[in-house]
């Protein structure tokens, strides 16, 4: 039986106090089941974001989309995560990933280390955060025990592996980076990495939430002029292959919606998460998708 539908907003671009409660407020009106906050220099600082998001909603989630864990000390992160869990009265949801932007590293003096090195701090992250949350002496006490759910983002092996056996949730990149530059995954492309995080999976007693990031949405009966814009950004790529991509949601609402149906079948992604520009031209997919 399919997961239901849930939503989210990565709400990536900053705002005053006012404006930010109106943003969350909205997003609460529109059906959004969670709002996100990002982990990138030049945006929100993504703790007290969502202590605001809390303060000026009643129903959504709030989570981290995803912590660059290299710009976190894991104890103190501990100490972050359990106050804004106690703070949002345990509504909190941990988002981990590796880091990928090398010049966000260099503006804050830190070292970008190789891949592997980067996946190496993420799982020690995990389990930093895991022993020291998990901890009955630890103070600051999260609400949620013996932690809040955790979800894990990234496409590589090391990161699937590491999610397959730690994560709540899993969080789909539905884009790569080649000499070119970014690319977006194709279905088939996106169909491999599901079936390798599901091959890491197989003991696992219950399945984790399946998440993608979409990085478009157009309510549009031109889907071709909605995703030409894009090519320019996206060496390499067709139109046809921007249609055809996972990531991107182009069409009439029910045309989205139908699309949503369909990757929720073949590759099992229930919970949806769009960036907040395209949080209004959502809301109407929320609507034809709601309760299924």
């Amino acid at each position: 039986m399919a997961r239901p539908f849930r939503f989210g907003v990565n709400m990536v671009t900053p705002a005053s106090g006012a404006d930010w409660s109106k943003r969350c407020e909205r997003a609460e009106e529109l059906g959004y089941d969670v709002i996100l906050v990002p982990d990138h220099l030049g945006m929100v600082a993504p703790f007290p974001a969502l202590v605001a998001a809390a303060e000026a909603t009643g129903r959504p989630r709030l989570g981290t989309f995803v912590l660059n864990c290299g710009f976190w000390n894991p104890a103190l992160l501990a100490r972050e995560v359990a106050t804004t869990d106690a703070l949002t009265e345990g509504r909190l949801e941990v988002g981990l990933g590796a880091g990928y932007v090398e010049e966000e590293h260099e503006r804050a003096g830190l070292a970008f280390p190789p891949p592997g090195e980067r996946v190496d701090r993420l799982v020690r992250t995990v389990d930093a955060l895991d022993g020291l949350l998990g901890d009955e002496n630890h103070r600051p006490r999260p609400e949620q025990r013996p932690r809040p759910p955790l979800l894990i983002g990234g496409n590589g092996d090391r990161v699937l592996r590491l999610a397959a056996e730690r994560a709540d949730i899993v969080a789909f990149t539905g884009a790569k980076a080649t000499d070119q530059g970014m690319t977006a995954l194709s279905p088939e492309e996106l169909d491999e990495r599901v079936a390798a995080y599901r091959g890491f999976a197989a003991g696992r007693e219950s399945p984790a939430e399946l998440n993608i990031l979409l990085q478009l949405v157009a309510v549009t009966t031109d889907r071709a002029a909605a995703v030409r814009p894009l090519l320019e950004y996206l060496p390499g790529m067709t139109e046809a292959d921007l249609l055809k991509a996972p990531l991107m949601a182009a069409g009439t609402v029910r045309q989205i919606a139908d699309q949503l149906r369909e990757q929720r079948e073949r590759y099992g992604f229930s919970y949806l998460t769009v960036l907040d520009p395209y949080m209004e031209a959502f809301g109407p997919v929320i609507e034809e998708l709601g309760g299924t």
